[in-house]
């Protein structure tokens, strides 16, 4: 079986970001940069795993419906059969996963993974609106030092969307009131995610 090969940019620059740790307001300027193609390659998974030396750029879809104080916001328990073992039986806010060659068909291979990764785990039968919201990169962890993720904010006009993957337990929409309660339960990405959107959504 042939190993994948997924998207990774240079660690030097994260410091387009600021060399932040945490949550950082989404920048275009940055974000472009970031995407430069000169600048991009593909790796085997396993080599870059454990090298912080390239960092895995993921794309980190968050699904709302209604309004970001009143709203209510899809969550999961992660199984063991996702893709990144380290993250299995942790609740998690975001959808989605590495950018794989396999994606580098289309003019725009970041969107292309993007939008593969939202479709393999999610059925979303109406219409939604997409706001890039931030950046999440955590140096505290070893998964974390390895990847640098995209918050995208899709804000759909119902909440017909569900879990398309087994892996995804215990799914459905609650309230950021409740996510804020139980917080720590959460993966590290989705803890900085929900404490950000609970500053915005005052």
């Amino acid at each position: 079986m042939t190993e994948e090969h997924v998207l990774v940019i240079p660690a030097e620059r994260l410091q387009l970001l600021g060399n932040f740790t945490g949550f950082a307001p989404f920048d275009r300027a940055s974000f472009e940069a970031i995407l430069d193609p000169q600048h991009m390659q593909f790796r085997p998974r396993s080599q870059v795993e454990e090298d912080p030396t390239f960092k895995q750029l993921i794309p980190y879809c968050i699904l709302q419906h209604g309004s970001r104080a009143d709203g209510r916001f899809f969550q999961y328990t992660r199984g063991s059969g996702q893709g990144e073992k380290r993250l299995h039986a942790k609740r998690s806010i975001g959808i989605g996963g590495h950018i794989s060659r396999e994606d580098a068909t289309g003019a725009d291979l970041y969107r292309s993974g993007m939008e593969r990764e939202l479709s393999e785990e999610m059925i979303i039968d109406g219409k939604y609106t997409e706001q890039l919201f931030g950046f999440i990169y955590d140096d505290t962890t070893p998964v974390g030092r390895v990847h640098l993720g995209v918050v995208h904010l899709l804000t759909l006009e119902n909440a017909d969307a569900r879990a398309r993957e087994s892996e995804m337990m215990d799914s459905g929409f609650v309230s950021l009131a409740d996510l804020a309660a139980s917080r720590d339960h959460f993966e590290t990405w989705s803890q900085l995610c929900i404490q950000q959107l609970s500053q915005s959504g005052q």
